[in-house]
């Protein structure tokens, strides 16, 4: 073979035995992974088997497991299977556990059995990012969302869902109790297969049925009367996009702007993200130390009471009031039109009315102003106001506060494509890392762990990015 790069004969022995470290360059992040995990204290963060035991056979140290982990997500392989044989055959691996290879039993029971203290490590990740100075000012960005569970959407249940099963089944029995009928009215002998062909099918039905009906019983004690049998604390999640419905968790993340750095995260299995505003902020605001940070979000968040505790707390929210005005979608003035004026408690109509303060009521816990204009009926854009005899205008006692974000939003145009830019393309990051099927683990608590994982990784490939690796390692050992 003339001409070409040509391989080392196999059968070639050494006179000095290449070391095992040779094969790691001195910029390989697999160096930045042994560094952290061999500088954290295992004991204090809460890690099993930290201290050996002085009786029964010798265990895995748990920073050999965590570094498996940690290097499999940084590498896009998450499973334990796919570990064990990684930990055989990767010379980076082989480097990093010293030639040890657990198997996929020990791997897996150490993610199970550790999850708080792996979650752990993810925020102690974070902090040394805030050591570095590479978080930024108190501008974050949090969004939310889906990822996929381990759990089909035909193993999840609602009232719907059951309701429609269930016709769909009896129909079918119907149909194939009457195609039996049929043939026994018109004197058409079926063949015995097909006979016992719809008899069996007859039974499998009505057993399925009944396996219905008892989940119907547990699904009535459900509290938001949803069952997933596979993975019992995942839930459908309805997103925007048509047809794209899933069984999964919403993921909430807080982002901060300057070097796009996950600085908290949180696995819910809430579809909605209204009820999340203020936690996420709390979080992101102990992680970053920030005292007033100013937080960025989408439409989805908007919701009054988190909006006004955020203020509260000092902490400066700029979210975009959704449009949902029927007056709006029919072609009339909606709120937006008609000028409060704070001095007179009172609003100016777009027809240069007054309309005062007429009572106020008490609705879902929210104490309510409401206001009218007297001039309604001899009004003459009245038909592009309102259908009825007055327009009537609502005002929650805090919307003052809702008012003065919206007047700090309308100071700052560019604040939903800083948000767009900053919270989301990490999303698209974890899920392209993660696969078709996104999560691999069950329940909650063992997903947040998972996500953990996940979130530890990609903080740490961006940080690999941004100072370099050997940089890194001479921080971490400061």
């Amino acid at each position: 073979m003339k001409r070409f790069v040509a391989g080392q004969d196999r059968s070639q022995s050494t006179l000095f035995p290449e070391r095992l470290d040779d094969f790691v360059a001195e910029d390989n992040p697999v160096r930045a992974v042994d560094v952290f995990v061999d500088e954290l204290d295992l004991v204090a963060l809460g890690f099993e088997g930290a201290v050996a035991a002085e009786t029964g056979r010798p265990s895995y140290h748990p920073a050999t497991l965590l570094k498996i982990y940690i290097y499999g997500y940084l590498n896009r392989v998450q499973s334990s299977r796919r570990l064990e044989r990684e930990a055989q055959r990767n010379l980076e691996l082989i480097w990093l556990t010293g030639r040890l290879a657990p198997d996929f039993k020990t791997i897996a029971d150490f993610r199970r059995d550790n999850g708080p203290a792996i979650r752990k490590v993810c925020g102690h990740f974070v902090a040394l990012c805030r050591q570095l100075n590479l978080l930024s000012d108190g501008v974050i960005a949090i969004d939310g969302s889906k990822f996929k569970a381990v759990n089909n959407r035909d193993r999840n249940l609602t009232v719907h869902k059951l309701r429609s099963r269930m016709e769909h089944m009896e129909n079918s029995v119907g149909r194939y109790l009457e195609e039996l009928d049929r043939a026994d009215r018109i004197a058409i002998p079926l063949a015995p297969d097909r006979i016992a062909h719809l008899q069996q099918k007859i039974a499998t039905i009505r057993a399925h049925m009944k396996q219905l009906a008892a989940w119907g019983e547990k699904l009535e004690s459900a509290p938001d009367q949803q069952i997933s049998m596979t993975d019992p604390d995942a839930r459908s999640m309805v997103s925007k996009g048509r047809g794209t419905g899933m069984v999964g968790y919403n993921v909430q993340t807080a982002v901060e702007a300057k070097h796009h750095l996950i600085v908290a995260h949180e696995v819910t299995n809430d579809s909605s993200d209204r009820s999340h505003p203020v936690s996420m902020a709390n979080l992101a605001r102990e992680a970053t130390g920030q005292e007033n940070p100013t937080v960025l979000a989408d439409r989805g968040y908007y919701k009054g009471e988190e909006i006004v505790e955020c203020e509260r707390q000092g902490i400066t929210a700029l979210v975009p009031k959704p449009i949902t005005s029927n007056s709006a979608a029919e072609g009339r003035f909606d709120k937006r039109y008609f000028v409060y004026l704070p001095e007179d408690n009172e609003y100016r109509c777009p027809a240069g009315q007054r309309a005062i303060l007429r009572f106020t009521s008490v609705e879902k816990g929210m104490r309510l102003h409401k206001y009218w204009s007297s001039a309604c009926p001899r009004c003459p854009i009245k038909a592009d106001c309102t259908p009825s005899d007055y327009r009537r205008i609502t005002r929650w006692e805090h919307e003052s506060v809702l008012d003065a974000m919206q007047g700090r939003l309308d100071r700052m145009p560019d604040a939903s494509r800083l948000r767009r830019q900053t919270v989301e393309h990490p999303y698209a990051t974890l899920k392209a890392w993660m696969g078709a099927t996104h999560f691999l683990t069950r329940t909650l608590p063992r997903v947040s762990t998972e996500m953990s994982l996940h979130v530890l990784a990609y903080n740490l490939k961006r940080v690999l990015q941004i100072m370099g690796t050997q940089p890194l390692i001479q921080a971490m050992r400061a």
